[in-house]
C-alpha cells in the first residue's frame, strides 16, 4: 500500500470509529457489533504500525493506550486550581448568600448548582480543538502531565471540531471510576487473592497515575466536566459556559441546576440528598457557584479559595447497631474475610445486616467486642463498613473479639504471610469453599463461559461428590447430571453442550480459569502470548517468567509453586486430554518490510512508547527475530529502563550491540 492509499484509509477508519464511540460512549447507542469494531480499531493499530508518520495525535488508537509513562513531568497551571471553602450546614450557606448580597452592593444575581463528583480534579488543554495537555491538580499551582493515560477515557474528546472554539481553552472536570466498575475490579482481586481497593476515589486517583496506560484503558474511567477556561470564550454566565462545553461535545452531567435563590438551592440541595443514590459514581455533595462571571470577578478570591463559589458537603450517614457476632469467609484463594453481623438497620437507602470487618488489623484498631454498638457507614456509600464502637454503650459483660485460628470450613490451621494483611487457609485441596470457588472462577465468563452451570449446579455437584476439581467438569455424563434437583432431559443436555462448547475458549481463558494466585485475566493473556502453549510455561524458570510483560517477582513464584505441584500437573494433564485449547492462536503478525531481516534482538527494561510485546511484534514484521537470552550470535540488545545489569554485563562481554528505544526507531527507518 502506497504512503497516499494509507492516509486516505487511516482517515475513514478514524472517522468511522470515532463516530461509533460517540454513539456509544455519549449517546448509549450502537450501530455495529463489538468484534466488528475491534477489527476496525485492529485494522487501524496495523495500519499506525506501518506507516508511524501518519499516526495522528487524536487517533483513537490512543484510546487503548500501550504509552509508557516512568515520569510523570510537572506542569504550571496558567490558572491556579484553588480549593472551595465547604460547610455542612444550610445556616453557613445562609451566611455565605450574605457575604455575597454584600459584595455585590445589591446587584441582583442568580446561582449555578452542580453536584460535587467524588472523584480526581483534571485540568484539559485544547488547541486548535486539539486535547495537547492533560494535567492533575497537584498542589493547585503545578500538577502532573497525565496526558497518555486520560487519553484512554472514551467519553473525553480528542479533539474538537466545532467551529466556534477558540484558539486555546481550558476544560476542568472531575474523572472518576464508576461504582459498577469498581465493584467488578474489587470482585476480579478478590478472585486472584489480592487485597480488594478500600474507595472508588483513590482507585482513580491511583489509576491516573499509572505507568502503564494499557493498563489505564482497562480500568474504564469516566469523566465528567464542569468548567471552561479562557480568554475568548465569549460566554458571560458559567450556564452559558456549560451550554457550550454540551454543544462541542464534553460529558456534562445533566444534573446542575440554576437556582435564583438562595431557597431555592437549598431545595436543590435536599431533592439530590437522597436521589444522589442512584447515580453511577459517588458524590459528596454540591457546588454553589454565582452564574454571572462578571459578578465572579467583582467578588474575587481570598488566599485559598473563590467568594464567589461554596461546597456543600453531605453528613455521611452513620448509625449506631448492636454487633451480634461475626462470620468468617473463606474465599477461592483461602483468604478469610471476617464479617460484621448486625442487628438490621436502615442506611443510605438500603437495610444493612452485615458489614466487612476487613482482616484481624481492622478488628483489634477497633477493639471490637462482641455485643458492641458500632457505627456503620457506607463506604462512598457503596459498601457497608463499621467505622467505631459507641463506648457510651459498651456493657461490662461484653466480650473481646478474638480471630480466629482454624478455618471455619475444614479446622486447618490459618497461616499469615509476612506483610499481608490477611489469614489463609492452607487446605486449598480439602476445603469446601475453596473448591467450589475454584469451580466457580472456573465456568465463569472470563474464564471458560459455561453459562449453562452456575453456583448453585456447582454446589450440588460438589455434594454429589460429582466434580471437585474443573476437569471433572468434562467427564460429567447425563446421568451424573440428572441426579441434580429440577434437572429434566433437556436441562442435562444443555449443560453438557455448554460443557463442550467451552472446548473452543483460547489458551489465555484456560490459563486464568485454571486459578493461578494473582494471576488475572492481564497476566493469564501475557503469559499466554510470550510462551506460546503451556508445555513451555510449565517448564519455565523463575528468571523466565520474570522477562514476560506484566510479570513480578510475585507472580512469577506464584507460577513456578503451581507447576511443582504434582496434583495441578495431574489437573493440567486431565484438561489437556478433555480436549481443552493449550496453544496460543494468536497470530504473528503480518510482515511488512524485510528492513530488519536476519537481524536478532532480545528485549530488557520498560520503554516509554511501547510495551514489550508491541516491539516484539513489530520486529517480528519487519523481518527481524527475537531471543529470549543473550549470546554471542545476537545482533542487538534493545535496553529499556530498569533493564537487569546481569544482560548489559553479558552482551558487552560478547560484543553484542546494546541500543535505546530511540536508535531502534532509527534502525526501522533504514
Amino acid at each position: 500500500m502506497t504512503s497516499a492509499a494509507a492516509k486516505q484509509r487511516i482517515d475513514q477508519l478514524t472517522d468511522q470509529i470515532n463516530h461509533h464511540n460517540d454513539l456509544y460512549y455519549n449517546k448509549s447507542k450502537t450501530e455495529i457489533s463489538d468484534f466488528e469494531f475491534d477489527q476496525l480499531l485492529e485494522e487501524l493499530t496495523k495500519l499506525e504500525a506501518e506507516f508511524p508518520a501518519l499516526r495522528l495525535p487524536d487517533s483513537p488508537t490512543q484510546r487503548v493506550g500501550g504509552t509508557i509513562t516512568k515520569e510523570f513531568a510537572s506542569v504550571v497551571h496558567q490558572y491556579p486550581m484553588l480549593s472551595l471553602g465547604n460547610t455542612y450546614s444550610p445556616e453557613e450557606l445562609t451566611d455565605f448568600d450574605g457575604r455575597v448580597a454584600k459584595g455585590l452592593e445589591g446587584e441582583a444575581y442568580e446561582y449555578f448548582c452542580e453536584l460535587k463528583f467524588d472523584g480526581v480534579s483534571i485540568s484539559l488543554i485544547y488547541e486548535n480543538g486539539l486535547l495537547t495537555k492533560a494535567v492533575t491538580r497537584g498542589d493547585g499551582v503545578r500538577g502532573d502531565d497525565v496526558t497518555t493515560n486520560i487519553k484512554t477515557i472514551r467519553s473525553l474528546p480528542l479533539r474538537i471540531k466545532a467551529k466556534d472554539i477558540p484558539a486555546r481553552f481550558e476544560v476542568r472536570g472531575e474523572v472518576f471510576l464508576p461504582k459498577e466498575v469498581f465493584k467488578q475490579l474489587n470482585k476480579e482481586r478478590e478472585d486472584i487473592g489480592e487485597e480488594t481497593y478500600a474507595n472508588a476515589r483513590n482507585t482513580a486517583s491511583g489509576t491516573v497515575k499509572m505507568q502503564d496506560s494499557a493498563e489505564v484503558a482497562k480500568r474504564k474511567l469516566d469523566c465528567f466536566l464542569y468548567y471552561l477556561l479562557g480568554e475568548d470564550n465569549e460566554v458571560e454566565t458559567h450556564s452559558e459556559a456549560i451550554n457550550k462545553l454540551e454543544r462541542w461535545g464534553f460529558n456534562v452531567s445533566p444534573t446542575y441546576k440554576k437556582c435564583k435563590s438562595i431557597q431555592e438551592v437549598l431545595d436543590y440541595i435536599q431533592t439530590w440528598e437522597k436521589k444522589r443514590h442512584e447515580l453511577p459514581l459517588e458524590t459528596d455533595g454540591v457546588v454553589i457557584k454565582v452564574n454571572s462571571l462578571e459578578q465572579q470577578e467583582l467578588l474575587g478570591f481570598t488566599a485559598k479559595s473563590p467568594r464567589w463559589a461554596i461546597a456543600y458537603k453531605y453528613k455521611a450517614e452513620s448509625i449506631s447497631t448492636r454487633l451480634n457476632g461475626i462470620t468468617y469467609q473463606v474465599g477461592r484463594t483461602g483468604a478469610v474475610t471476617p464479617v460484621a453481623e448486625l442487628e438490621p438497620v436502615f442506611l443510605a437507602g438500603t437495610t444493612v445486616k452485615r458489614a466487612s470487618l476487613h482482616n484481624a488489623n481492622e478488628i483489634a484498631r477497633l477493639d471490637l467486642h462482641l455485643g458492641d454498638y458500632v457505627f456503620v457507614e457506607k463506604g462512598g456509600e457503596i459498601i457497608p463498613k463499621v467505622t467505631g464502637v459507641d463506648l457510651a454503650k459498651r456493657n461490662a459483660s461484653v466480650k473481646k473479639v478474638i480471630y480466629i485460628d482454624h478455618c471455619p470450613e475444614c479446622n486447618a490451621t490459618l497461616i499469615r504471610k509476612e506483610g499481608e494483611a490477611n489469614h489463609y487457609c492452607p487446605n486449598e485441596k480439602g476445603c469446601p469453599p475453596q473448591i467450589k470457588g475454584k469451580v466457580e472462577h472456573f465456568i465463569q465468563r472470563k474464564a471458560m463461559d459455561i453459562d449453562s452451570l452456575g453456583e448453585q449446579t456447582i454446589r450440588q455437584l460438589f455434594e454429589l461428590g460429582l466434580v471437585k476439581t474443573p476437569a471433572d467438569l468434562y467427564y460429567l455424563t447425563k446421568d451424573d447430571l440428572l441426579r441434580l434437583d429440577k434437572v429434566k432431559e433437556k436441562s442435562a443436555q444443555n449443560m453438557l453442550d455448554g460443557i463442550t462448547a467451552s472446548k473452543a475458549q483460547p489458551f489465555e481463558n484456560v490459563l486464568f480459569g485454571i486459578g493461578i494466585r494473582y494471576v488475572g485475566k492481564t497476566v493469564a493473556e501475557k503469559l499466554a502470548k510470550h510462551f506460546k502453549t503451556m508445555n513451555n510455561l510449565r517448564q519455565a524458570t523463575y528468571e523466565a517468567l520474570l522477562e514476560a510483560p506484566e510479570v513480578g517477582e510475585k507472580i512469577a513464584q506464584s507460577v513456578v509453586e503451581y507447576f511443582k505441584d504434582a496434583d495441578n500437573l495431574r489437573e493440567v494433564d486431565r484438561l489437556v486430554s478433555a480436549g481443552l485449547q493449550f496453544e496460543s492462536n494468536q497470530q504473528e503478525p503480518e510482515l511488512v518490510s524485510s528492513v530488519l531481516a536476519d537481524k536478532s534482538f532480545v528485549i530488557s527494561g520498560v520503554f516509554q512508547n511501547y510495551e514489550r510485546d508491541q516491539l516484539k511484534d513489530i520486529i517480528l514484521a519487519h523481518g527481524g527475530k527475537v531471543s529470549s537470552s543473550v549470546s554471542g550470535k545476537l545482533d542487538y540488545l534493545l535496553a529499556g529502563d530498569n533493564m537487569g545489569p546481569a544482560k548489559r554485563e553479558k552482551a558487552a562481554k560478547l560484543g553484542v550491540k546494546i541500543i535505546s528505544e530511540s536508535e531502534f526507531e532509527a534502525l526501522l527507518k533504514g
